[in-house]
């Protein structure tokens, strides 16, 4: 027993008295994710959200007020209707009593331009027949003068003569005001009925006002009204919109409006709108049609406007994400944006794996994705995915998730000497690897050729 005991003390002793191995220490080397930067020519998508509006939309209101008697069965929201159907009639009673006391007056203005015709007529006949009294009257005097002169005649027949021609003078002046008077009573009746078919015109209007029809297809919307409710005139009761005809507005940066400028002007880009609804996506294309012509106050950009195409399941109102499609940029790169820093700096494998800082021009973020020019970096991988750990000088292990995978380099073999084996066998066995690597392990020791990495790492672990 005491001999085992010296044993076991000898031993303890020797091993705490023996010099302590060092291990040198190894650098790390992380393992990150790089991308290739290839010049190409992109097209950039600028994406801002909007708001979908109708090119077609119309307050229906109603000009006459009263009773409603029939109402539309498509007049409730979102009723879909048809060009000239009828949607609503109001009590039409007294705008039929007033279109038929215009006709009655219509017919009185007619008959006083009859009467005022025939009275023109008779003016006229009364005047040619004063006149042709004056000239027999005229005549007369004559004759009672030429008698007076060859002494046949008296002075009192001449007096008599030429009070009848004054007489008759008379007679005619009088018939010219006749006539005059009988003119302006016809103008006066032609303007007379003039009025009237205005009023009658106003009044038909009116009574066509009670009904409300609708002037286009569309749906039906904010309606107000139903059937024996009373209505004001030019209360609005509905709204219809044209569901086909639509327009995005959307609102742009002016540095963002400055790239899609054509020599000054805005060109006819096309659009794509999308709605996300529940998981599926409603896309409709589209193309910029005009620009708001001044900025609101209170804002800043610009407002534009794009026509849509066929455009089934949008609806006015909808909020959408808007793509245009910008001027295509050469000898750029897309690469993820979690490879540019805040700087505008990325990390570049450079020589023996280790990292370099270097600075690149961000042209556009694109979703979760950047655009930057190449320049001298074209063929250079990067370091798709910063980290804090990460930084200039640092050595890593590059991984090209695109690249094709290649089969494993056969490992490095070396020949061992007897007294080199034996003591990395002696190594293993003192060592604490568990019993099956151990076994392993110099198992492939005892070949003719040995992992050259096997018998760095044992070395290592050994200090020589």
């Amino acid at each position: 027993m005491s001999l085992a005991a010296n044993t076991v003390r000898g031993a303890v002793e020797t091993r705490m008295n023996a010099e302590p191995r060092s291990f040198p220490q190894r650098e790390r080397v992380f393992a990150v994710n790089v991308v290739t930067l290839t010049p190409e020519r992109l097209t950039p998508e600028l994406t801002v959200f909007g708001e979908l509006r109708s090119t077609r939309t119309l307050d229906l209101r109603i000009p006459v007020g009263g009773t409603v008697l029939t109402a539309s069965d498509t007049l409730v929201e979102g009723g879909a209707v048809s060009e000239g159907d009828l949607l609503l009639a109001v009590d039409p009673t007294t705008a039929q009593a007033a279109r038929d006391r215009t006709a009655a007056d219509l017919q009185d203005a007619e008959a006083e331009l009859r009467d005022a015709e025939r009275g023109l007529l008779l003016a006229q006949d009364e005047l040619r027949a004063a006149e042709e009294q004056a000239t027999l009257r005229r005549t007369a005097l004559t004759r009672a003068e030429d008698l007076q002169t060859r002494g046949v005649g008296t002075a009192a027949a001449v007096e008599t003569a030429e009070l009848a021609a004054s007489s008759a003078d008379a007679a005619v002046l009088s018939r010219r005001q006749s006539l005059a008077s009988a003119e302006a009573r016809l103008d006066q009746s032609a303007t007379r009925l003039a009025r009237v078919r205005i009023d009658l015109a106003e009044a038909e209007r009116t009574l066509n006002d009670t009904e409300v029809f609708a002037v286009f297809d569309g749906m039906l919307s904010e309606v107000a009204v139903a059937p024996g409710g009373r209505v004001t005139a030019n209360e609005r009761i509905a709204t219809l919109v044209d569901p086909d005809q639509l327009e995005v507005a959307f609102r742009v940066s002016t540095s963002q409006y400055a790239r899609l400028l054509r020599d000054g002007r805005l060109p006819e880009l096309p659009v794509a709108v999308s709605l996300d609804v529940s998981g599926v996506d409603l896309v409709a294309n589209g193309t910029i049609s005009r620009e708001g012509a001044a900025v609101a106050e209170g804002q800043t950009g610009r407002l534009i406007f794009a026509q849509l195409d066929a455009a089934p399941g949008f609806r006015p109102g909808d909020f959408v994400t808007v793509s245009v499609a910008e001027p295509a940029l050469n000898n750029v790169a897309l690469v993820p944006a979690t490879a540019v820093a805040a700087d505008s700096t990325v990390l570049v494998i450079g020589e023996g794996n280790r990292l370099e800082s270097a600075a690149v021009e961000l042209l556009r973020r694109q979703k979760d994705d950047v655009i930057i020019r190449v320049g001298p970096l074209a063929g250079r991988q990067i370091v798709a995915e910063r980290s804090p750990l990460l930084g200039a000088g640092i050595g890593v292990r590059p991984i090209d998730p695109n690249a094709a995978a290649e089969p494993p380099a056969p490992p490095e073999m070396v020949t061992l000497d007897a007294e080199r084996r034996a003591k990395l066998i002696a190594f293993i066995d003192e060592s604490r690897m568990p019993d099956a690597v151990k076994e392993r392990t110099k198992s492939q020791l005892e070949g003719d050729e040995v992992p050259a990495d096997v018998v760095a790492r044992l070395e290592s672990r050994m200090g020589s």
